[in-house]
């Protein structure tokens, strides 16, 4: 990796004399289900300070529209809901982690219900629903198609009536604060109170994922991989940061942001037509517009550049008369606000970048490689989703695996002091010589340049001239110290995108949402995790076997 970007330890200054302290036994960085979920549990027995960098409701969960997947229903099984999450995982799953998981989920969604939440019902009992990849209709929605919004809002609620828990909004986690090897919380910056130091027996990173490196995403502003790139300059294990999911189906209108048609429409029964109104997932897997979302994805990309065209169409208009808009309210609403209707016109969708299944290397106790750092949900690779997250196993990955962060948190704080902070951890910067970038054309073309060269196909050469663009860009932003989130962000997203392109460019196979196009077939010898680690300034890549693997290691 460029000499810059490992180079940085920090991205601002600070000399603890001179700034307010805070000091707490667990720190949760995000708003999201996981860090909502990780903060309940922990204030149920120590002091948790919560931060987020914008309101509390901006997160990736609160725009959710899918469900969460749960084996609850008489015609389905634990056993069916692990072995489609491990097909779906194209041979990277853990199956003790996919097992963890799964089997909570019952509990997760029955512990929702006790606290308020209302999903959708089908007389009394609960609503199946179907996505892709699933062998059952075990997906739980509310409102139809606004299953985050419900989520989000039982959480918070729930959250802030823990005494214990205190929640900052727009507060901005710059970096992870470490010494010999273990953190000690963050630096952070607020609008009103300026730059602040946050300090933890037990930090839990939960900072969501990274669509904003692309030109198109679902994701929210603020998903611009802050968390990522925070570890990656304490020195934490990303690994499989290779793995963007696509999702296939996100409205097409040209000059508009994308917005998400849920899979659960085609849950429903709509199809995917061609430009000339012809079905095309048929020919290309068993289980059509139900295959797993990379096989959709691929199959779209590969039909627009069949005729050309920017988009393919979602047909649901041989659903029963007011089906659509009865059973996505949402989405019904999104579509006639561009002159769209559903029930009489086929929706222009393509697909877009959805998810962030790599991360930060957790275990199934959510420890880092870092002592005292936890990470949880979209910002952790905990081996739930392997090469492909199977549809609506990210809001159960958020509930389950929050919970077992802020337990791990509060039993780590039970056995523990209150932190206090080393006087002399101090970080002042050279100043930089070099020109400077306008930081919005910076973000504005590398998003451009990851959608065009690291978007649902990818290819060696464009892989490693994506890295050398990156790299380029990063000798006159890294080398720089600001004030201002703006800069803070693009100076993660470069950070961020260099992880994606390294990973890509190292894995010479297609696996999952991982597709090369110089090396379009999965390679056994490949059944391992790509780990990227900032050492000695410097990137260390590793190739890592699953647990329990006897894969040799590739060659490189």
């Amino acid at each position: 990796m460029s000499s810059v970007i490992a180079r940085r330890r920090y991205l601002t200054e600070f000399q603890p004399a001179r700034l307010p302290h805070l000091f707490t036994d667990v720190l949760v960085i995000g708003s999201g289900v996981a860090g909502l979920r990780a903060a309940i549990e922990a204030a149920q027995t120590c002091d948790v300070l919560l931060i987020t960098k914008a309101a509390i409701e901006d997160s990736a969960t609160s725009v959710a529209q899918g469900g969460i997947a749960a084996a609850v229903f008489d015609d389905d099984s634990i056993e069916l809901h692990v072995e489609d999450t491990l097909r779906t995982a194209c041979e990277l799953g853990h199956p003790d982690v996919i097992r963890t998981v799964v089997s909570e989920a019952p509990g997760r969604i029955a512990e929702l219900r006790q606290w308020g939440a209302s999903f959708d019902l089908d007389g009394a009992a609960l609503a199946a629903g179907r996505e892709g990849g699933h062998s059952r209709a075990r997906i739980i929605h509310a409102d139809g198609d606004a299953t985050g919004r419900e989520l989000s809002s039982v959480l918070l609620r729930r959250a802030r009536g823990c005494p214990r828990l205190r929640i900052f909004q727009d507060c901005f986690a710059i970096d992870l604060l470490t010494r010999d090897g273990a953190a000690l919380g963050a630096v952070t910056f607020h609008p009103r109170y300026g730059h602040q130091m946050f300090w933890a027996h037990t930090t839990i990173l939960s900072a969501g994922g990274c669509g904003q490196v692309y030109r198109e995403t679902t994701n929210p502003p603020v998903a611009v991989g802050d968390g990522y790139a925070m570890a990656y300059r304490a020195g934490a294990v990303l690994r499989d940061m290779e793995m963007v999911q696509f999702h296939p189906t996100t409205l097409y209108v040209a000059g508009a942001s994308r917005a998400l048609i849920s899979e659960a429409v085609r849950g429903e029964g709509a199809y995917l037509l061609d430009q000339a109104g012809e079905r095309f997932m048929p020919g290309c897997h068993p289980d059509a517009e139900l295959a797993p979302r990379d096989v959709v994805s691929r199959a779209i990309t590969a039909a627009m550049q069949r005729e050309r065209s920017t988009h393919v169409y979602l047909d649901a208009r041989h659903l029963p008369p007011g089906r659509f808009a009865s059973r996505f309210p949402n989405i019904n609403r999104l579509c006639l606000d561009f002159d769209i209707d559903p029930q009489r016109q086929p929706i222009p969708v393509r697909p877009t970048a959805h998810y962030m299944i790599g991360g930060v290397a957790a275990d199934l106790r959510c420890r880092t490689n870092i002592d005292g750092l936890l990470a949880c949900g979209e910002t952790a690779c905990s081996g739930l989703h392997g090469a492909n997250r199977l549809a609506s196993n990210s809001l159960l990955e958020g509930l389950v695996m929050g919970r077992v962060a802020g337990a791990e948190a509060a039993e780590r704080s039970a056995a523990a002091a209150r932190a206090d902070h080393p006087a002399d951890l101090s970080h002042v910067m050279p100043r930089s010589q070099r020109t400077a970038l306008d930081m919005a054309d910076v973000s504005h073309s590398l998003r451009s340049l990851m959608s065009r060269n690291v978007g649902v196909e990818r290819c060696g050469d464009r892989l490693r001239e994506t890295i050398e663009i990156i790299e380029f860009w990063s000798r006159y932003v890294l080398d720089k110290v600001f004030d201002d989130p703006e800069a803070w962000q693009t100076q993660n997203l470069l950070t961020v995108a260099h992880c994606v392109a390294l990973a890509a460019a190292t894995r010479c196979e297609s696996r999952g949402v991982h597709y090369r196009t110089d090396f379009p077939k999965a390679d056994p010898d490949w059944r391992v995790h790509i780990d990227l680690q900032r050492r000695d300034e410097r990137t260390q890549i590793s190739k890592t076997p699953l647990p329990g693997s006897t894969t040799s290691l590739p060659r490189s």
